[in-house]
């Protein structure tokens, strides 16, 4: 009785593996280059990168994993229908739901897997990300001094060498402008020197031989000093050219680097910010409308005060106005807040239940092919992805512009939700429908198979 369903889900686990791969591959490579910049030339060791690239592997996987259960389905289901074997299976009576039964079943495994690790693992992995990136992005680029260039990395400092011996560091015809101090300029030539970094980083350590230091005086220009000398040592700070970590708690969370838990206590303090604030609101509202009304509430000034009464007029008009606005912007305010984490709330569970999804889409695809290749696979599973991102997408803007309610997050699942049961109920009931389906996903196929002539002359056609 398990045969059938291990088979199935056997021919599964290659495709997956392969289309999460090649997704997080594409991610990755991503975001190397958008990240580029930020890495090189800061002399960061490979620890170091291989840190911030496993860090980020995690929003990778959470983002692949959906599209690898979409093109295993398209792929597995294809491969058996090419072979005959969904006829068979049917011929032996059992339905398309019946075949897809394991298959859902471990779709909702993944689903639980990927929803727990959206909440445990992702949050931290981000925030350390965050972390480590601000620790790379305050990292100077990594020192060095370059024949024939001007190098101004020591703040307040500039250094020229001629020449410099790669093998051992030393420079020559060395010439060190010095701007540290406001009242001149310190120019010092050498006819060869070295320089190194103290053990902790923090200091470079320049040692200059046979050479004269020449001391210019910007408010007495007149007064001009030249000293000769057979060994002078030029001690420069220079902090950040080492990475230096920070804590993990240096740094606050966003709503991306906390877990659903978290994120809900924000939620709460949001709406009880805005009950206090409607609390406000109405009191200010109705103490001022009773002292219209009925002449009470609000105590009045004593008769004989010098003021005018134009002038407690347009007082207690701006008073009133400034609390009814200072309130109006606490509630918009904990609307706003509460909006975008209950956004998070609402995606970190429907990311993962995409993977549920697209097993309907998959699947009955997957027999509409008739061939479970590549090229098909791959295109089909990029078109559903495409669609599902934009409905995803567009969902989170409608919410953070306060145009629809953070459940907006789910439109992405509820379409191609609707979309897979409609594919499933009619290729499990070979409704009559599937011919304009069927004709469809043909000629996408032949695009892949045909030669360029030949596609050509059809469109012509």
């Amino acid at each position: 009785m398990l045969l059938i369903p291990r088979y199935i889900l056997r021919a599964h686990i290659g495709p997956f593996l392969f289309g999460t791969s090649v997704v997080m591959f594409l991610f990755l490579l991503q975001f190397l280059l958008l990240k580029l910049n930020e890495l090189v030339g800061k002399g960061l060791g490979v620890w170091v990168i291989t840190q911030l690239v496993t860090l980020n592997l995690a929003w990778m996987l959470v983002l692949a994993v959906p599209m690898g259960v979409l093109f295993s389905t398209l792929m597995a289901f294809g491969q058996m229908s090419s072979a005959s074997e969904v006829t068979i299976i049917k011929a032996s009576g059992a339905g398309l739901l019946r075949m897809m039964l394991p298959v859902l079943i471990a779709g909702a495994a993944v689903t639980y897997v990927m929803f727990w690790f959206n909440d445990e693992v992702l949050p931290d992995a981000n925030h350390r990300a965050k972390v480590l990136l601000i620790d790379i992005q305050r990292k100077k680029p990594s020192f060095a001094v370059e024949a024939g260039q001007f190098t101004t990395q020591l703040d307040g400092y500039t250094i020229l060498a001629r020449s410099v011996d790669s093998s051992n560091g030393l420079m020559r015809g060395v010439t060190i402008y010095d701007r540290t101090n406001a009242s001149g300029t310190n120019v010092v030539s050498a006819d060869s020197g070295t320089i190194r970094f103290t053990p902790d980083y923090n200091h470079v350590i320049i040692m200059l031989l046979h050479g004269e230091i020449h001391q210019i005086f910007k408010e007495q220009a007149a007064n001009y000093r030249k000293i000769d000398f057979e060994a002078h040592q030029i001690v420069i700070p220079a902090s950040g050219f080492m990475l230096e970590r920070s804590s993990e708690g240096a740094f606050s969370r966003g709503d991306r680097e906390m877990k659903i838990a978290d994120m809900q206590v924000v939620v709460d303090d949001a709406r009880k910010q805005q009950v206090m604030a409607g609390e406000i609101l109405d009191s200010v509202v109705r103490v001022h409308c009773d002292y219209l009304l009925r002449g009470k509430g609000v105590q009045s000034v004593p008769p004989d005060s010098f003021v005018p009464a134009s002038e407690r007029i347009v007082s207690r008009v701006s008073m009133v106005r400034n609390q009814m606005e200072n309130s109006s912007y606490q509630f918009s305010d904990g609307e706003g807040k509460a909006r975008q984490y209950l956004v998070e709330i609402y995606k970190k569970y429907a990311i993962p239940c995409a993977c549920f999804v697209f097993v309907f889409i998959g699947c009955p695809l997957g027999i509409l092919t008739r061939g479970g290749s590549f090229g098909i696979s791959a295109a089909i599973s990029l078109a559903f992805y495409i669609l599902y991102w934009a409905c995803l997408i567009g969902g989170e803007k409608l919410a953070d512009r306060q145009l629809a309610s953070p459940l907006a997050m789910w439109l992405a699942n509820a379409v191609l939700g609707i979309i897979g049961l409609l594919l499933t109920f009619r290729i499990n009931n070979e409704s009559l429908g599937i011919t304009v389906i069927s004709r469809g996903v043909a000629w996408l196929k032949s695009l892949f198979t045909k030669p360029p002539a030949e596609v050509v002359a059809d469109v012509k056609d």
